[in-house]
């Protein structure tokens, strides 16, 4: 081995030497559940960038991640992550604005002596789009362009790209000259310049599956599967054949909210492709992440607007890998271990030399496929949560579902309409049991939305043809419904829509209870297939009403009706042979509270079994379950009651006749 010619070298070697712990027989420690066998073809000091099949299957920061050679010692190593740092932005030392013949000059003093690879112009418009050139100069006078014909634009659905780039250069002076030869000119307040990084920072392809499609009003969401969790995400890169189109985009991954699991957004940008001067097309297809995504599972949600959906055929990304830098005593077989999710995080040495480590060899081994350790010894999925809970008293409970587990282990169980329809609007009652005794879960409140299509009918009143109406029938009743769809076939309008429903107070009056309401348009030459009305307030019936006043118009047709509402789950464990029933609709319970939120985050890594729900069954009828439309009745057999019972009160107290007086 050539000897290393660095200060550090003699320190590693020493670290190095005699570090290994030795496993008797050279067996494998039996708690670590994923082997993966790789070869070097060299020694000393070395450094590889980890597979994402080993990522996936080590915790979050690495702590269970071991090394061992071939003899069965533990090898000590150092772990860097590469990210790229945060770049210097500043205000520009000073702009000029000027004004020529169909163009806006900026000139820009950057005041910044290290290079640079972008500048933002700010601009209070809220709708635009311009070709912006991008030139540079040491003294003010003679200019170099940087770039041609770069787009910067804003609209109204808040899709925008202002930031400009060019090959990063010391600047002192930039002039930016934005071409108004197609639109009026816009106001520019202030320039922004950004620092180009010291040095690129490596990034890695990352193959990415679309599991999932599902278009909803106004958005299409995809579900990404990234193959691995515990990945630093770089990018993600959308491919798409439309020719023109501005879309927001955002990035979204599960999290634990208290006792819940929601979605965290996790970046957002823009992604287009526009042509200016109807001939060249500039495009930016990529949205930048720089964030560890501890799932394998993305959502990927493209704002559509009024705009067609965006047909995606494929989706890339890119990640940050994480290199490995440890003192191989000899060239051939070593494993790597992961798959403990008890042990303690590794202290070794060797991490603290930093600087030292650049001197390690870069190395590409031979990996082979992980698998499972022929030692392990399985623990049970989620060990510290045990069968027995608390017994529950379930008389005020309404409401029942017997659940149907497959597989023993974590379970995933989707709420359905039953459920959603008699459960608290909070789901504070819902309670699963088994022989008597809860069963501990965790509510998961999900961003993805069911279609429902309701049965609706035209009722215009002829008291009032000037109003239009629609009355939607629903199959249940107080749904936790998002929002309405519908498409119009009337090419020409301009409507204020009210979406309501009937109810009734305590003593039997109906009155309108507005749900929502909205303003829509169409022009033959804009023309929208679907309009959307976002729902306020969830209904507490199954009828809803749609109405409009047309004025002098005639009436709108509309069709193709379409509510959501978002799919809820909870998150359990079982055996197979459990006889596990939720219970529902009790008004008055309080929420419960389980220590299984402690360990939430290792529900929604486990991989889950399916569950899915029997039959209704109805354990008592509620004091207040009345007749629809007869909200009131027993108050007005009450009232009657007491009526009759004053009559007869009044009656004894009145005077006797003449006649029997005398």
């Amino acid at each position: 081995m050539k000897p290393l010619s660095n200060p550090f070298a003699s320190l590693l070697c020493a670290l190095v030497a005699g570090a290994g712990v030795t496993v008797p027989g050279a067996t494998l420690p039996a708690d670590w559940k994923f082997q993966q066998p790789f070869t070097l073809s060299t020694n000393g000091l070395v450094k590889f960038s980890l597979p994402v099949e080993t990522l996936d299957a080590a915790r979050t920061g690495l702590d269970d991640l071991r090394v061992y050679d071939a003899a069965g010692n533990e090898v000590p190593y150092a772990a860097e992550r590469p990210a790229p740092q945060a770049k210097v932005t500043r205000n520009a030392k000073s702009f000029e604005v000027s004004l020529k013949e169909r163009a806006t000059i900026i000139t820009v003093e950057t005041g910044l002596a290290q290079p640079i690879d972008s500048v933002t112009p700010t601009t209070p418009a809220q709708s635009y789009i311009k070709a912006v050139a991008v030139e540079r100069s040491t003294d003010g006078r003679t200019w170099q362009t940087l770039s041609q014909g770069q787009p910067i634009f804003r609209q109204l659905d808040g899709a925008s790209r202002q930031r400009l780039s060019f090959p990063p250069c010391v600047c002192a002076f930039l002039r930016l000259t934005v071409d108004d030869s197609r639109s009026l000119p816009v106001a520019f307040i202030g320039v922004s310049v950004h620092a180009a990084e010291a040095e690129p920072v490596p990034a890695e392809p990352l193959p990415v599956t679309i599991t999932e499609r599902r278009e909803g009003p106004g958005e299409t969401r995809l579900t990404l599967n990234l193959g691995a969790a515990h990945l630093q995400l770089a990018s993600v890169h959308v491919e798409t054949p439309e020719l023109l189109f501005t879309r927001q985009v955002t990035l979204a991954v599960p999290r634990i909210v208290e006792d819940t699991i929601q979605e965290q957004s996790l970046a957002g940008g823009t992604v287009y492709r526009v042509a200016i001067d109807g001939s060249d097309v500039s495009s930016n297809l990529t949205v930048p992440v720089e964030r560890q995504v501890d799932s394998r599972e993305l959502f990927l949600v493209v704002r559509n607007g009024d705009s067609p959906p965006l047909p995606i055929t494929a989706v890339r990304a890119e990640r940050r890998p994480v290199y490995l830098a440890f003192f191989a005593r000899q060239a051939g077989n070593y494993v790597l271990l992961t798959g403990n999710n008890r042990c303690a995080a590794p202290r070794y040495d060797l991490a603290a030399l930093g600087p030292a480590l650049n001197i390690a060899k870069m190395l590409a081994p031979d990996f082979l496929p992980r698998v499972e350790n022929p030692s392990y010894r399985a623990p049970e999925v989620l060990a510290g949560v045990k069968e027995g809970g608390m017994p529950l008293d379930t008389a005020p409970w309404r409401f029942r579902k017997a659940i149907n587990v497959a597989h023993t282990g974590a379970q995933q169980l989707e709420l359905d309409l039953d459920v959603l329809s008699h459960a608290s609007p909070g789901w504070q009652d819902l309670r699963l049991l088994r022989n008597g005794q809860q069963v501990p879960y965790i509510l998961e409140r999900t961003s993805v939305l069911r279609a429902l299509t309701p049965s609706v009918t035209a009722t215009n009143d002829p008291k009032h043809p000037k109003l239009s109406r629609w009355v939607i029938k629903l199959s249940h009743g107080n749904l936790p419904l998002t929002r309405l769809t519908c498409a119009a076939r009337t090419t020409l309008f301009q409507r204020d829509m009210a979406l309501y429903e009937d109810v009734a107070d305590e003593r039997g009056e109906k009155y309108r209870r507005l749900l929502g309401q909205v303003s829509w348009e169409q022009t033959p030459t804009r023309p929208r297939r679907k309009f959307n009305l976002p729902i306020m307030t969830p209904p507490r019936t199954d009828t809803l009403v749609l109405e409009t006043d047309n004025a002098d118009n005639p009436p709108v047709d509309l069709a193709e009706f379409q509510l959501f509402v978002p799919v809820t789950r909870v998150l359990f464990k079982a055996k197979a042979e459990d006889r596990i029933y939720v219970y529902y609709g009790n008004r008055g319970a309080d929420a419960p509270r389980y220590d299984l939120s402690l360990v939430a985050g290792e529900l929604l890594a486990a991989e889950k079994s399916a569950a899915s729900l029997d039959t209704e069954e109805q354990l008592k009828k509620s004091h207040d379950e009345r007749v629809p439309g007869k909200g009131g009745l027993l108050f007005w057999v009450v009232l009657g009651g007491v009526v009759v019972v004053l009559l007869i009160v009044i009656a004894r107290l009145l005077p006797k006749s003449s006649a029997a007086a005398s």
